[in-house]
């Protein structure tokens, strides 16, 4: 419920994009938001009202001298409670009205009369030509200095049978931009690395060592981290988990191409959070081939060696980033995390238990710095991806040997 509570007025404009805002509506309804849509002429071309009010559960409204409203503005009264206003798709001609200050139909107007407080957020939806002409170039500048957020547009194959950029995005992207806009921004202008995710490490071109680890904990940091207005390099192990949106993801196997990555990122960041569940050995005798069982039954010999201790390396880097490591326990979390905190000699260590939460939406943490131990609670894993990430935004502003700001000691 990424948005529950949420109130957001919902713009649809003239483009074939407008099947596209059906599923945005419920979308955002199922993110525990309200939704109140507000048609222009062009857009009823493409979608009819009376869709649009089954899935949002409101009236729709399209003309600007609506009776309906008791005070006859609707052009005031529908944005007055709203948290956003998001106009998807949003066609070249309503960039220019924006752009100009236009006022000629009930979402033009809206527009400019909502308070200055509220965001406006607009998924552009056009034809590429008509996405790279000079007006549209100049009406996305303006759009720019005037505050209004640009959503898009992606590249790809375009309902008119070109293929470019211009088209709108897909309404599981707008919902994470809706959701990411309207978080604060604890982060913004910060740099951010994060590994996520199992390593595997190869015995033959077939088996490998590895772990349950799913990388659901690290995508979310990566998602909330992104959200507070980070820019946000995630460094993943194999997993089949959706790059957040805004995310630049770089895809790895073994611990030597993480800790690889991560070295050639680390230089720069502002933060850097080990949430990886790297391989601690390596198997030096990799077998060329596919193992074979031996008609006498003997095991295969295999030889170990230390992985690089990521964590550790950035930690003593000169200048080196706000480092947050992570401690996946099977027993005794407050025994081992406190210590491993310490023998990394970093000022912030989060701890699980591993095998309860591998593979699982939901997870419990403890924090430990150098003088405390702090419980998250069970709770979504989303949820205190972004608890962390403030926890990590208030830390990085302060004084890192300062104790935490929570008030629930274990």
């Amino acid at each position: 419920m990424d948005l529950a509570g949420k109130h957001i007025v919902l713009g649809l404009t003239g483009g074939v994009a407008c099947y596209k805002s059906a599923e945005l509506t419920r979308a955002l309804i199922k993110a525990g938001a309200t939704v109140q849509v507000v048609m222009t002429q062009a857009a009823t071309q493409f979608m009819t009202a009376v869709t649009m009010q089954a899935l949002s559960g409101r009236t729709v409204y399209t003309d600007q001298w609506d009776a309906r409203i008791a005070n006859n503005m609707p052009h005031i009264d529908l944005t007055r409670d709203a948290d956003a206003i998001v106009i998807a798709p949003c066609s070249a001609d309503f960039m220019s009205k924006l752009a100009r200050g236009a006022c000629d139909d009930l979402l033009s107007t809206l527009c400019v009369a909502r308070p200055a407080r509220l965001p406006l957020l607009i998924a552009p939806a056009m034809n590429v030509e008509m996405w790279q002409n000079p007006a549209t170039r100049r009406n996305v500048q303006q759009l720019a200095a005037d505050g209004i957020v640009l959503l898009g547009p992606d590249i790809g194959d375009q309902a008119c049978g070109e293929t470019g950029m211009g088209r709108m995005l897909e309404p599981a992207q707008l919902l994470e931009e809706v959701v990411a806009a309207l978080q604060p921004k604890t982060l913004r202008g910060k740099k951010v690395l994060i590994t996520a995710g199992p390593t595997f490490e190869p015995i033959d071109p077939v088996r490998g060592i590895t772990n349950l680890s799913s990388g659901k904990m690290g995508y979310a940091l990566a998602r909330a981290a992104r959200e507070a207005g980070a820019d946000v390099t995630l460094v993943s192990g194999p997993t089949a988990l959706v790059t957040p949106t805004g995310v630049h993801r770089i895809d790895v196997q073994t611990a030597r191409q993480m800790f690889d990555a991560v070295m050639l990122h680390a230089s720069g960041q502002d933060v850097f959070i080990a949430v990886a569940a790297v391989a601690d050995w390596l198997v030096t005798n990799a077998s060329a081939q596919k193992l074979k069982k031996t008609a006498d039954g003997a095991l295969p010999h295999l030889e170990f060696a230390l992985n690089p201790d990521i964590l550790a390396a950035v930690a003593a880097l000169p200048g080196r980033p706000y480092c947050v490591g992570f401690a996946a326990e099977s027993e005794e979390l407050l025994k081992h995390g406190k210590a491993k905190r310490e023998r990394k000699g970093i000022p912030l260590l989060v701890g699980n238990i591993g095998h309860a939460t591998f593979g699982k939406d939901e997870n419990e943490l403890v924090l430990f710095d150098e003088n405390t131990e702090v419980h998250f609670p069970h709770a979504h894993k989303q949820l205190l991806a972004r608890q962390l990430i403030t926890e990590i935004s208030e830390r990085i502003h302060m004084d890192p040997v300062h104790a935490l700001h929570l008030t629930q000691p274990i």
